[in-house]
């Protein structure tokens, strides 16, 4: 064979191997998880989101936020979640006893208040809870305490002020606390019940006529889903929720930190 036979053999062998190692290369995909977060943490966490995927830009991660019953529905329904943030205690308590969390990576990381809020061009002189009883208030906006935080939240304030039965034909229940925001920004009621870093979201919207008493404290925990697949970015982001980074992050919208 001539030196052009040899060399063209020669080329063919290169290409030809060289196929096969590309074929053998794993193509690696971006590892991506998922976090579920109660709808209040919404702004917070996803100004966290991008700061994450900064420091790991190997990780991509979906943001789900909702009222923190239906996410664990959700959960409990098959939703492939790595991450579950929810605005209560209770709710998280029955992640873990579904087995729907790994109880072990549990961390409370926040802390919030529960408002009285008023329109700010609302035209009745609303101080306190007692004044929600005048006959001139005629909607008050609360989040469905059957699958809502905020409004399991404000029935026990509401009720140890003697005062959740009276007021109950008053009631506008929203599906999550964003949206009894909404109704209170949007004027379609006389005052509502949200969490402190929900009217500081409101802004001009509204004011804060009081802060209520007589409930639970409003603490956050955080905790590594089963139902995911990626334990590892999970772990990641749980992490970095609690680092100084995501802390300042937290601060910022108006949470506050929970003692150690």
């Amino acid at each position: 064979m001539n030196k052009i036979g040899w060399g063209r053999c020669l080329r063919r062998a290169a290409l030809g191997a060289i196929g096969c190692l590309l074929l053998a290369v794993p193509a690696f995909a971006a590892q991506e998880i998922t976090v579920s977060a109660a709808a209040s943490l919404a702004n917070a966490f996803s100004e966290i989101k991008g700061l994450f995927e900064q420091r790991y830009p190997e990780i991509k991660v979906h943001t789900n936020f909702a009222a923190s019953n239906p996410l664990l529905k959700q959960m409990e329904e098959g939703a492939p979640v790595d991450v579950f943030a929810s605005a209560d205690q209770e709710t998280m308590d029955k992640a873990a006893a579904k087995k729907l969390v790994d109880p072990a990576t549990r961390k409370d990381f926040a802390l919030n208040d529960l408002v009285m809020v008023v329109p700010s061009d609302g035209k009745l002189s609303l101080s306190g809870a007692e004044d929600l009883t005048k006959p001139e208030v005629k909607r008050i906006a609360v989040g469905n305490p059957d699958s809502v935080p905020a409004g399991r939240y404000t029935k026990a304030a509401l009720t140890a002020a003697g005062l959740w039965e009276t007021l109950q034909p008053k009631y506008v229940f929203g599906a999550s606390v964003r949206q009894a925001l909404d109704y209170v920004a949007r004027g379609e009621v006389d005052a509502g019940f949200v969490y402190r870093t929900d009217a500081m979201i409101g802004g001009d919207k509204m004011k804060v006529a009081v802060v209520m008493s007589g409930h639970k404290p409003v603490l956050y925990p955080i905790a590594v889903a089963t139902t995911g697949s990626n334990r590892a970015g999970a772990e990641a982001f749980v992490a970095f929720v609690l680092s100084p980074e995501g802390r300042a992050v937290l601060t910022k919208y108006g949470f506050s930190q929970p003692q150690r």
